[in-house]
């Protein structure tokens, strides 16, 4: 994609906070012109990005706005006759001051690394790792995601990958540059290992490339707090609720792109 690096920002003008930030203050330009609606339009989003930033919000979205998947089992791995598990990076932390400088994986990422090994182990199957250096953070990543991936996984867990790529950019170039070097190796069916929010869109994205695809879903957008707390705003709920409707956009989205 030739325009791919004008992705994030186009999200982020679309997304909240920012959307909903630009609503409100249009909304507070008409009413200070006294164009009638103004003030409800500002009131309008300043009600919506409240909405958003509640987890509670999030939960919802997740469970009604998004395809639902259940979580894989060893047992079922070997019931559908998967060959290997596929982890997608999911971003890096550039340099770690507290690891020396040296690069290290994101919360997502260090989360669906720990949990493909894990399913791994459980199920004896190889793994595969895909993940580069993605659009938002072009020029900023020293490393790609795989070859931090490949690194921690054999530091922390003693566990080698079998498969990696490094080239890609976002969901459908992991699926596209990916799938290639599993069929070469004979894979046809897969476990697709990564957050439940993104797994509508990258089991989309695999299945297009010519995998079979049994969904792994981790991370699942769950009530983490009282009843109270998750309809208050918080960083992490406007950031959950965020997720959910980035994957909705992505959907959206890939019903137009070529098959």
């Amino acid at each position: 994609m030739a325009l791919g690096f004008l992705k994030p920002l186009l999200t982020s003008l679309v997304m909240p906070p920012l959307a909903l930030l630009l609503l409100a203050l249009l909304g507070v330009l008409l009413a200070w012109r006294k164009k009638r609606g103004g003030l409800a339009l500002a009131t309008l989003s300043l009600a919506a990005l409240w909405l958003l930033s509640c987890h509670g919000t999030a939960v919802w979205l997740a469970r009604h706005a998004l395809p639902q998947f259940a979580p894989a089992s060893a047992a079922r791995l070997k019931a559908e006759n998967v060959q290997a598990i596929v982890i997608l990076g999911g971003g890096l932390l550039p340099g770690a001051p507290e690891y020396g400088g040296a690069p290290q994986p994101s919360p997502y990422t260090a989360a669906r690394l720990r949990y493909g090994v894990w399913l791994a182990r459980q199920s004896v199957l190889p793994v595969a790792f895909s993940g580069g250096t993605s659009w938002a953070a072009d020029g900023m990543q020293p490393t790609a995601e795989a070859e931090v991936a490949a690194r921690v996984a054999l530091q922390d867990y003693g566990f080698k990958l079998r498969w990696s790529e490094s080239a890609s950019r976002d969901t459908w170039e992991n699926a596209r540059l990916m799938a290639p070097v599993l069929q070469q190796g004979g894979v046809r069916r897969i476990a697709l290992v990564t957050d439940s929010w993104h797994m509508p869109r990258a089991l989309a994205a695999f299945e297009r490339a010519g995998l079979s695809v049994t969904p792994a879903p981790m991370g699942f957008t769950l009530p983490i707090e009282s009843d109270l707390l998750q309809w208050l705003p918080s960083g992490h709920g406007l950031q959950a609720s965020r997720l959910v409707l980035r994957e909705c956009l992505g959907l959206a989205v890939s019903r137009f792109l070529p098959v």
